[in-house]
């Protein structure tokens, strides 16, 4: 039994892994349903699938998000389809090779799909959503936001700006009836790990989470109002203090002279 219509949620990076089970568990919660993703064949079967369950209507439409064309027709999508109420940024690529180490056209590549095309969705999306006084984003960050020297350097600068990003949308469209949230997961158990050059499997247990809890965490966090969810963290308190922490540094940031430490004997 699915919940009353909400309108529909365009999921990126839908074909697999945490993208594949918000697409399950918002058509569940009553969301008709686009999925984006390169596999049209691994579309097409979530969509047959998901349809079969919940009853609800999925459009699938195969792009690579890196692609300047495909990107533009998601944009499109995003601001012609009047029924969308949800965008979920969640296609992203990662990176575990020391900066370094790492191919800087790979690099490159990470910062198209991870901050460009998410900026961009979001541009499309934004104006819709207020024009029509509802909407909300889901943006897919991680722990890396504010851990950066976790995994590669790049792949964490990526995940800061989400987090950045997401923290302005949220204070510009406080008065406008629109949800943002960014979701900060840690290590989780899908195929991002293989291709970010270190299996899972190399990691220890205690570290991983499962995707299907991962996700379910993220929606409670979304339910409860949380602006940044992190799945794993017990002590809520820790990431307030975070927050206190920024916000008392805000009006400390810019004045008319150096500091006192700064100034010459």
């Amino acid at each position: 039994m699915t919940e009353q219509h909400k309108g529909t949620a365009l999921v990126t990076g839908a074909s697999s892994g945490i993208g594949a089970i918000y697409a399950h568990r918002l058509a569940k919660r009553g969301y008709d349903l686009i999925l984006v993703a390169r596999n049209a064949e691994r579309l097409s079967d979530l969509a047959t699938k998901l349809t079969r369950e919940t009853g609800r209507t999925v459009e699938t439409i195969a792009a690579d998000l890196g692609n300047t064309a495909d990107l533009a027709r998601i944009e499109a999508v995003l601001k012609s389809d009047r029924s969308i109420t949800l965008l979920v940024n969640n296609a992203g690529v990662g990176g575990t090779a020391p900066l370094l180490s790492a191919d800087v056209d790979k690099m490159q590549a990470m910062v198209d799909l991870n901050v460009t095309a998410l900026m961009r969705l979001t541009y499309a999306a934004v104006p819709g959503f207020v024009a029509r006084g509802n909407g909300a984003i889901i943006n897919i960050a991680s722990i890396v936001a504010i851990a950066p020297e976790v995994l590669n350097g790049v792949y964490g600068a990526s995940k800061a700006f989400v987090l950045a990003f997401s923290q302005s949308l949220k204070h510009e469209l406080a008065d406008k009836n629109i949800r943002v949230q960014a979701v900060l997961p840690g290590a989780t158990a899908t195929e991002f790990w293989g291709i970010a050059g270190t299996p899972v499997e190399h990691l220890p247990t205690e570290i991983v989470m499962q995707a299907e809890d991962m996700v379910d965490a993220a929606l409670a966090g979304f339910d409860q109002g949380e602006f940044a969810t992190i799945p794993a963290l017990e002590d809520v308190g820790l990431l307030k203090a975070y927050e206190d922490a920024r916000q008392a540094l805000m009006p400390n940031l810019s004045r008319s002279a150096p500091a006192a430490r700064y100034m010459a004997a």
